[in-house]
């Protein structure tokens, strides 16, 4: 590590109780606490099992002597390649959003703080097993998977580089029609494009492939492969048609095209929270990004 001591920062969940109970934005949130109400009864004990999680990374950074940095989970805010390592504490979700401020640079490592409520794909470790694999990240000495992030553009420019999970593109309404050119370019140059009706469509790295790519007919794709996926959603066929391109993989050099026909469409990047505006006649291009994303501790996930 640099100068002999790591520096580590943690990146930590806003729980949903700290938000509408803690912090007192919610009356409605604590009557239904306050009644018992089945809507929320687990709400409290995830709560306690992320803050002892949390305190929990804390010792042992301490322990072990890191220089260490914290912050709430938040999108929009860079991350220093200065850092040795970057843990999250939390689940799928703030790893996701941490991801989008790494570079290819420093590894992540994910610390999964409710694991019977939250999803941990990509984490690589829940509480009782944070000290042994903080102790082998920082020796240098736990294995990991570099993976294959996304890059988006929308009439050439660049949204973002460093989708790792999925893209959804689709209209703002779940109850309207998506209507689109979808247009598909191998490596060698050739490719195939038609007009589609569907509720969307879904479009990720290997990384992704198990979560709603997979939920919706997709293939699961090893963590290592360099190739993405694309799966219409829902597409709508009148009696005796078919779409020849419902859902595909494209090889390194290839590249997915969505041309909207609505005049209001959005995309939405690895989760509902980050998403861009679209427009009738817009161009969305998506293709491997150069820069991957080092997370540790997911060997389990190879097949």
């Amino acid at each position: 590590m640099k100068n002999g001591r790591a520096r580590v920062l943690v990146v930590v969940k806003r729980t949903f109780y700290e938000r509408e109970v803690l912090e007192g934005k919610s009356a409605l949130t604590k009557k239904l606490l306050k009644d018992g109400d089945p809507v929320v009864r687990k709400m409290l004990g995830t709560h306690r099992s992320h803050v002892a999680t949390f305190e929990e990374v804390m010792r042992v950074l301490k322990k072990l002597g890191a220089s260490t940095f914290v912050r709430k989970s938040r999108r929009g805010t860079p991350i220093p390649s200065s850092f040795d390592l970057v843990i999250t504490v939390g689940g799928d979700g703030t790893l996701l959003s941490a991801s989008h401020q790494i570079g290819a640079d420093v590894p992540l490592l994910g610390v999964n703080s409710a694991p019977d409520s939250s999803v941990g794909f990509f984490c690589a470790a829940s509480k009782d097993g944070a000290e042994d694999a903080i102790g082998l990240a920082l020796r240098g000495k736990l294995a990991g998977q570099t993976l294959q992030r996304m890059r988006v553009t929308r009439n050439g420019k660049t949204l973002s580089n460093r989708v790792l999970n999925e893209a959804l593109f689709c209209h703002p309404s779940p109850a309207a029609t998506s209507r689109y050119i979808l247009r598909v370019l191998g490596h060698d140059g050739d490719h195939d494009e038609e007009e589609q009706r569907s509720s969307g469509i879904w479009m990720g790295p290997a990384a992704g492939s198990t979560a709603a790519l997979r939920s919706a007919g997709g293939k699961v794709l090893p963590l290592r492969s360099s190739k993405i996926q694309y799966v219409v959603r829902e597409p709508y066929r009148p009696r005796g048609q078919h779409f020849r391109l419902q859902r595909g993989l494209v090889r390194p050099g290839g590249r997915i095209e969505v041309r909207s026909k609505m005049r209001a469409a959005r995309l939405f990047l690895d989760g509902h929270e980050t998403f861009f505006e679209v427009g009738l006649g817009d161009l969305l291009v998506l293709e491997n990004a150069a820069e991957p994303l080092h997370v540790l501790g997911m060997t389990r996930h190879t097949p």
